[in-house]
């Protein structure tokens, strides 16, 4: 059995799934949820609360409570557009490094950090229903994330404890899911609209092998997007209905967040619902109420711009692999956004089929993750992934060009070498520029980073032959070095891509996650025996309540005191595990003779019932003897 976990680590819920018994099986949580919200929460009582109880408390504390994380990771703080950083209620703040990161009560945490603690709780889920240490996984990220995105998405895995194995693409890992069992040969197109991120991939399943022909998307397109659209209509509608403008109040924003996500939900089966916020807001005037209509047609319209755009990316993917629509045997839907009914219909326009629905698209992606720990653990055999790098790879050149060494869709992992020469007589240095993207000039494409080759022999220019070496493993991870082709000198790219974290930051990190994990377990432990000891007082209260003639005064005396002792220690905000313990074994000690009393008293009764019981049939039997006596006397 595979002990590498499986994980769609999504924008707006994550799923967790594991290979045993010949097929991949995804692990419900706490709740009994197949998903879990993407959603964690810092709190100031209850410490850090991942999933639906830290969904279920945003709305009282809209700045702590940190949801599509996803869309910021890997990303520097000015590459994200301020309109989509004021989308959240909580505060993203510019690192130190330029990195983007969140603010919260003066700490700021990294995009990776914060994910992490989706990982980790997905970590001790799986330990929980495996009954055994998990420390592997197969994380899913977007075909379209970028080198930083991926090694950010690597890092929170390391924080939560994970060896992450492989990195897969989402669209790659529900093709792993639908094609394991097939045996025919056969293109098919995976559509993936998601909370946050649109990918479509067109892949080739022959014989165990799977092949991305290309891949194409939008990182910052899906539900989240749909949400948004409902979020501005509502606010606008309050806004002329009452001259306020109320999208700069987090909490209002989490009110309106979460109306819309719930009325996007109640469209895909309804054709109009109803939105009512009682209470708003306030002005001088009084309360504000916010009450709307919603139609399907209305949303609809608002979301036909964004479904353009996936088929756009749609078209350009079909340009890149050589193909047209008539090639694709069967379109399969991934992710959350395809339950919509306007996702399904212009799909089905766009293919010229009906799209495949016999996979889950929530758990498609986590599954194939899975299937593919299957095959790193040798579980799962003739199956072989080939998957492709989303975005060109390149240095910059002399006048700020952009060369490329690996273009987009290029089979992984791959490694590729070009020569390159100075541009100056005598010149003793190179730096390496590295760029990812499809422009032709560099500055125009995403910067990765920099490093320098020196101690260069004096010579012509163009005359040093330098080697640029681009090497990406089955992760889609990228690592540059360059050689001296005369004397052999090496310098290689350390790319600092990976969330906004430092070595030193990431071994910090751990081992924050680490004491949280402990602390956590101590603060479980310790309501855990709150809650036996509530139970236990609640018990000995109604049982003196209800047993108190049949009770000697010193129980009764005994009880009273233990009750007042309880109250008092549960009081206590220096409470200990041990304090407690001592408590629950005095409070079950007196909960046993209670439970003496009432059960004598329960024997008692049916002893009395029973001897009823037993009186009223011997009088019916001798009613019974002396009616055929009276009968017998009659006769006679």
């Amino acid at each position: 059995m595979s002990s590498i976990v499986g994980i769609d680590l999504g924008t707006t819920n994550s799923v967790l799934s594991i290979f045993e018994g010949g097929h991949a099986v995804v692990i419900a949580n706490a709740e009994g949820s197949r998903t879990t919200p993407s959603v964690v929460a810092y709190t100031e009582k209850e410490g850090i609360l991942v999933g639906e109880m830290a969904r279920r408390q945003s709305l009282v504390n809209p700045k702590g409570t940190i949801y599509s994380i996803k869309r910021f990771m890997g990303k520097r703080y000015d590459e994200v557009p301020e309109n989509d950083r004021k989308t959240v209620a909580y505060d993203t703040c510019d690192q130190l490094n330029g990195d983007l990161g969140v603010r919260i009560d003066g700490r700021i945490y990294s995009p990776s950090e914060i994910s992490a603690q989706v990982l980790s709780k997905f970590k001790t889920q799986a330990e929980q229903y495996l009954g055994h240490p998990v420390d592997e996984a197969v994380i899913t990220v977007p075909a379209y994330f970028n080198d930083a995105q991926r090694r950010a998405t690597q890092v929170a895995g390391e924080i939560a404890g994970l060896k992450v194995r492989r990195i897969i693409n989402e669209p790659t890992a529900a093709a792993l899911a639908y094609g394991v069992d097939k045996d025919k040969d056969e293109k098919v197109a995976i559509y993936d609209f998601g909370g946050g991120t649109f990918d479509i991939s067109i892949l080739e399943i022959a014989e165990g092998v799977i092949e991305v022909l290309s891949t194409n998307g939008d990182a910052h397109l899906g539900g989240d997007d749909i949400d948004q659209a409902i979020v501005d209509y509502l606010a606008q509608q309050f806004e002329r209905e009452n001259n306020m403008d109320i999208r700069g109040d987090a909490l209002i924003l989490q009110r309106l967040r979460e109306a819309a996500e719930k009325a996007k939900m109640e469209l895909s089966s309804m054709v109009q619902t109803e939105i009512y916020l009682p209470f708003l807001t306030a002005d001088q005037s009084g309360p504000k109420h916010l009450r709307a209509q919603l139609s399907r047609a209305q949303l609809d319209a608002m979301m036909m711009p964004l479904v353009e755009r996936s088929l756009e990316c749609c078209k350009r993917a079909f340009e890149d692999a050589g193909l047209k629509q008539s090639d694709i045997a069967e379109v399969l839907l991934v992710g959350g956004s395809t339950r919509i009914p306007l996702v399904q219909r212009e799909v089905e326009r766009y293919f010229g089929k009906t799209p495949n629905h016999s996979l889950n698209p929530d758990e498609v992606v986590a599954i194939g993750a899975a299937i593919q720990g299957g095959v790193l653990a040798g579980d799962v055999h003739d199956i072989v992934l080939l998957d492709v790098t989303p975005l060109t790879l390149g240095v910059e050149a002399n006048g700020g060009l952009m060369v490329s060494l690996i273009d987009r869709n290029t089979t992984i992992p791959t490694k590729k070498t070009k020569l390159f020469s100075t541009t100056v007589d005598n010149q003793s240095s190179v730096t390496i520029n590295v760029y990812q993207g499809e422009r032709q000039f560099a500055a125009e494409n995403r910067f990765l980073g920099q490093f320098e080759l020196a101690d260069i022999e004096p010579a012509p220019r163009a005359v040093p032959q330098i080697e640029v070496c681009f090497d990406i493993d089955a992760n889609g991870v990228l690592r540059v070095s360059a050689t001296n082709k005369k004397t052999n000198k090496a310098e290689s790219l350390v790319l600092m891509g990976a969330g906004g974290l430092t070595d030193d930051e990431i071994r910090s990190a751990i081992a924050d996650a680490e004491a949280a994990r402990q602390e956590d377990e101590k603060r479980k432990e310790l309501l855990v025996a709150k809650n036996k000891a509530q139970s236990f007082i609640f018990s000995i209260a109604r049982m003196t309540r209800e047993n108190e003639n049949d009770a000697s005064d010193e129980l009764k005396a005994q009880s009273k005191d233990i009750l007042e002792r309880a109250d008092a220690t549960l009081a206590d905000e220096q409470l200990s595990l041990d304090d407690l313990e001592q408590l629950n074994n005095d409070l079950s000690s007196c909960s046993c003779k209670w439970y003496e009393i009432v059960y004598a008293k329960e024997a008692k009764a049916r002893e009395e019932q029973e001897q009823a019981d037993r009186d009223a049939q011997q009088q019916a039997q001798n009613q019974a003897s002396q009616n055929d006596d009276a009968q017998t006397q009659n006769q006679e």
